[in-house]
């Protein structure tokens, strides 16, 4: 059986978005039910994220170009950025048509199929989100761990729909329904937020994290034995990609020959400590 790639766990995403919005608009159209509106609105959103993704993962594929020398891995936040926005704008769309029926409430039809319906697409989706999970760390992919949180965001989202769907069916309050569905609103955005900063911080060149800067740090350290010591580090991440820059000081009267030789077990050293990182050393005397 072919191994997966990365753009065949996008591929997966749409398939899942599209049939989850059947499902769910299924669920709508049997009950009308508000809050089951909302939930096939945020699919649609699900699969605008996930076609986007899928364009911003071909893209990150192309090698670099005159025009791009470090190549296009930064083309993944725009996929995270641009699906926040998408998830602000379904936010807004639930919480309007929520209110609206929160004004004027309306009894839900048929919920038992309308539940049996709804829990479907969140099976589904839950599947895929722990998937692309999976996939979004083997891949060190944004873009996939952008569409697996939209999903889990998804599901909780449902988890509370049908909650509040089987509620207005026992108690009667039909309030109940457009309530939840402008929490749900409420929610979403919380996400959309969280999506929209990594997207910034990638794109303005954030540093790795803490620990991994640590490990670096131990890498190089553990060469001031041999009279070496270092300045400047600095790490940065794009997309996939990890990028560790540093100036490393020698002794003034060793060879060129020498020094280049520590910088290559350096360099061999961190790509160990650090899996896929690129390096990129300088060679200076000790002052």
């Amino acid at each position: 059986m072919p191994r997966m790639e990365q753009h065949h766990f996008a591929w997966l995403s749409i398939a899942a978005a599209l049939s989850t919005i059947a499902l769910k608009t299924l669920a709508w159209w049997i009950t009308g039910s508000v809050g089951l509106l909302s939930d096939a609105l945020e699919s649609l959103v699900n699969l605008a994220g996930a076609c986007f993704a899928l364009w911003m993962i071909l893209v990150t594929r192309d090698p670099p170009d005159r025009r791009h020398p470090f190549g296009h891995g930064k083309a993944e936040y725009f996929s995270s950025g641009f699906e926040g926005i998408l998830i602000f704008g379904a936010a807004v769309a639930i919480i309007w048509a929520a209110s609206e029926r929160l004004i004027d409430p309306r009894p839900i039809e048929s919920p038992g199929w309308g539940l049996v319906w709804s829990a479907a697409a969140t099976l589904i989706n839950f599947v895929v989100a722990r998937v692309l999970g999976r996939a979004g760390e083997r891949f060190n992919s944004i873009a996939l761990r952008a569409d697996s949180r939209h999903l889990m965001t998804d599901v909780w989202t449902s988890v509370g729909v049908i909650a509040a769907v089987a509620l207005v069916a026992w108690t009667g309050w039909l309030r109940l329904d457009p309530l939840i569905a402008i929490a749900v609103g409420l929610h979403i955005t919380f996400e959309a937020w969280h999506l929209l900063r990594e997207s910034v911080d990638g794109l303005m060149d954030r540093s790795l994290d803490s620990a991994s800067v640590a490990r670096a740090r131990t890498v190089l350290e553990s060469f001031h034995p041999l009279g070496v010591a270092f300045r400047g580090l600095r790490t940065r991440r794009a997309g996939a990609g990890a990028f560790l820059q540093v100036v490393v000081l020698v002794p003034g009267d060793w060879t060129v020959c020498r020094g280049h030789e520590v910088l290559d077990q350096i360099e061999a050293d961190l790509a160990a400590a650090l899996p896929g990182i690129e390096v990129t050393t300088h060679l200076e005397p000790l002052p």
